[in-house]
């Protein structure tokens, strides 16, 4: 195959790479001799339900470009990862798959470490419908002691609108919630969390009248409030952050948010809270 055909047909040679990296002994297929490795086209077509006829024209760039059913289906038949489903879509239909949010509650060991790396900067990772999932100890003494709540209690909303602890620490708390309440509406669907936010938003629209006041006005907000966050701390007394957001690479439903403190003196504040905090492990 040239070079040109190549490149104008990459969609059916991933295809094909893809089938042949499937072993079809473990999918129920007789283990017969074949001339080459992988499944089949007309067994890659049994999987995923559509014509072996059909299957075949995509892998030869004939037959104009599947629908998103069909290359669901061969996802599946093809057992392809959430990224390699994705970049199935990109070469299909030139654009990536509708969003499929899943809930997950944990972490990775190796992404807890990160974390706990990052003291004494305050740092947690949340889902796309905002809910703590995984934190440091700075974020324990600094922001609040998710450990010591229920988990479908670690959510960012609930804690802004429902604890007055947390009011008490902003010093501009009606903007600090006008934003969380915007930039959460974009993350959540942007994530295809409409199922899963329905429920929390009407629990929050009918504890807070605030909440529900905010939630009517459609805002949607994206990027930082502001470069340095200002906050109250109970023991500490002022204190200045440097507030960051990051995609967890590979994990589409994460995001990691870290408080770097702004001076040195802000640092030396909170490292010597921390050194007075006990290690989750040693609780």
């Amino acid at each position: 195959m040239s070079a040109h055909l190549a490149t104008e047909n990459l969609f059916g040679i991933y295809l094909r790479d893809r089938r042949t990296k499937l072993d079809p002994a473990a999918l129920g297929f007789p283990p017969e001799r074949r001339r080459t490795p992988g499944l089949r086209r007309e067994e890659v077509a049994q999987r995923a339900n559509i014509s072996p006829t059909w299957y075949t024209w995509l892998e030869q760039g004939r037959g104009g470009a599947p629908s998103a059913d069909v290359l669901d289906r061969i996802a599946r038949a093809l057992m392809l990862t959430e990224v390699e489903r994705e970049h199935l879509f990109l070469l299909g239909l030139g654009r990536p798959p509708e969003v499929r949010y899943q809930e997950n509650d944990g972490v990775t060991p190796r992404l807890q470490r990160v974390l706990d790396a990052l003291d004494p900067s305050p740092a947690l990772i949340r889902t796309a419908i905002w809910n703590v999932v995984a934190w440091n100890r700075a974020a324990t003494v600094m922001l609040g002691d998710y450990g010591s709540l229920p988990p479908h209690q670690r959510n960012v909303l609930r804690i802004i609108f429902l604890d007055p602890r947390a009011r008490a620490v902003q010093y501009d708390w009606e903007s600090v919630a006008r934003h969380v309440v915007g930039a959460f509406r974009v993350d959540a669907a942007r994530a295809g969390a409409a199922a899963e936010v329905g429920p929390l938003v009407d629990e929050l629209c009918r504890l807070s009248p605030e909440f529900r006041t905010m939630w009517a006005e459609n805002d949607v907000r994206g990027g930082q409030y502001e470069a340095v966050k200002h906050i109250r701390h109970p023991m500490l007394g002022p204190l200045a952050f440097e507030y960051s957001a990051f995609s967890v690479d590979g994990r589409t439903d994460l995001s990691m948010v870290v408080y770097n403190p702004a001076t040195p003196a802000d640092t030396e504040k909170i490292r010597s809270q921390i050194g007075s905090t006990p290690r989750r492990e040693e609780i």
